[in-house]
């Protein structure tokens, strides 16, 4: 007995370093497959970054030469676009108020839709239903721009000539409408999330001091997930102010200073795509006013990025 105690005690003795070993071995195992992981989360993230720059870098270099021409005062200040007449103006503002105005018709139809939805998905559906709801309205944003174009322009506008006869066949009410659809399952899906994650103790407390299912929804869901709402109607925001062929399709391509939704005009994506599929030499004033339109918007989109920023980290509660 005493030998096989022993003998035993030896075996215990030899296979520990190895269990240490191995132990050892897989630590160092998994801190290498970490370090792969971080490395390739830091490259991704450079090459985002670096795509940005480089983005800013060529609209910065292509309208400098521009604005040696272009004074900022007239380039700001005139409330004519025609850089390719034989009299050219390069005032930004018609293609500026398209942009807003169009974004704002969308936002208009997106913010409250796409809010009101998300509640419901969020509060009031059923598990099963919210299966399905989500994945068919994420769909939508499959859809090719074009489609939507085609869309506001043969559906849309007839429809809403029907109340207004004397509305244009192009004009900035019906792409804006359309936009709005388009951009509503960003809303939805992001607002949704954010409800989803509010805790669960926030609603349960007020129900246990008598408040309603809406009452609960709207007073104490929304105002947690105020947050996330935010970056939705953010994104909501970008996607409007960026749209490119639905407007180009269906809004016109004629530069108009109006703030008025009935009448045609022109935005800064949409004269984008008209001179890019012209002749125009690269290094003439007419091509080098797409980088600077473009750089308009790029800062466009930047501040409305800052300001949501601002209103998350302004509204952000901490659970």
């Amino acid at each position: 007995m005493s030998k096989s105690v022993v003998a035993m005690q030896e075996a215990i003795r030899i296979k520990k370093p190895d269990a240490k070993a191995e132990a050892a071995a897989r630590r160092r195992a998994r801190q290498r497959r970490e370090r792969a992981i971080e490395g390739g989360l830091f490259v991704a993230a450079l090459i985002s970054v670096a795509t940005t720059v480089t983005i800013i870098a060529v609209l910065l270099s292509e309208s400098v030469g521009f604005f040696r021409t272009v004074p900022l005062t007239d380039f700001f200040t005139d409330t004519l676009w025609t850089p390719l007449f034989a009299d050219p103006h390069y005032g930004i503002l018609p293609l500026l108020a398209g942009t807003l105005v169009t974004s704002a018709v969308g936002l208009l139809v997106a913010i409250p839709l796409g809010t009101v939805a998300a509640i419901y998905l969020s509060e009031f559906s059923s598990p099963r239903l919210r299966e399905v709801m989500k994945p068919t309205l994420e769909l939508l944003g499959a859809i090719p721009t074009v489609v939507y174009g085609y869309f506001a322009l043969i559906v849309v506008t007839p429809a809403l000539q029907r109340l207004w006869p004397d509305l244009p066949g192009f004009n900035m009410l019906g792409p804006g409408i359309v936009i709005g659809i388009m951009i509503m399952p960003f809303v939805i899906s992001l607002s949704e999330d954010a409800m989803r994650a509010v805790p669960m103790v926030l609603r349960e407390g007020s129900y246990a001091m008598g408040a309603t299912r809406l009452q609960t929804a709207w007073r104490v869901v929304v105002p947690a997930a105020t947050s996330g709402l935010v970056a939705a109607y953010v994104l909501g925001i970008s996607r409007a102010v960026g749209e490119t062929m639905v407007v180009a399709i269906a809004a016109g391509q004629n530069p108009n200073l109006t703030w008025n939704p009935l009448e045609p005009a022109a935005t800064i994506t949409a004269y984008i795509v008209q001179v890019a599929l012209g002749d125009l030499p690269h290094g003439s004033i007419g091509y080098q006013s797409i980088f600077a339109a473009g750089l308009v918007l790029a800062v466009l989109t930047f501040a409305f990025n800052i300001l949501g920023h601002m209103m998350r980290k302004r509204f952000r509660e901490v659970y």
